[in-house]
């Protein structure tokens, strides 16, 4: 099943309003806000990584980076390295490569939010292709992914 039937349905059976967009195909987050003419600040991209107790899902704006050294003084661990493409493949057999929502609990993986999203009002998100995206209020993604709110990025180079 592709995640997109299945993230509308858990959507949809938690009472979330969210507007669903099709765009061109854009591969990286900064190019999605562009298309969508939204700030990248709003754009929510995940990011996978494996630390001290497996895979995890990190959250953060699309104009940040993740700052490993930051992520692990965080969330008190002491290893932390992204994860393959090949992982990604095997994680995610139902997105494209890289198109994965912000949403670990669609995959029963813990979620890290970077605190400066949490301030946005609503969110935008790929949702499992490189041409969807879902718009939804950041208090209802909140609720749905249950995630611990840190700060572990900062502002990309421009």
């Amino acid at each position: 099943m592709a995640i997109l039937p299945r993230l509308k349905e858990m959507l949809e059976a938690n009472g979330v309003s969210y507007t669903h967009h099709v765009h061109p195909t854009a591969y990286t987050a900064r190019e999605v806000a562009q298309l969508e003419h939204l700030p990248q600040h709003r754009f929510a991209k995940a990011v996978v990584f494996w630390g001290d107790e497996g895979y995890a899902m990190a959250v953060l704006p699309a104009d940040y980076v993740v700052d490993l050294q930051e992520l692990r003084a965080a969330l008190g661990i002491k290893r932390a390295r992204l994860a393959t493409e090949k992982e990604l493949a095997e994680l995610f057999p139902d997105c494209e490569l890289g198109a994965m929502p912000p949403l670990g609990s669609l995959y029963k993986m813990p979620t890290y939010v970077e605190s400066s999203l949490a301030e946005e009002e609503w969110i935008a998100f790929n949702a499992g292709t490189h041409q969807d995206v879902v718009y939804l209020r950041f208090e209802d993604f909140k609720r749905l992914s249950k995630p611990l709110i840190v700060h572990f990025a900062r502002l990309a180079a421009a």
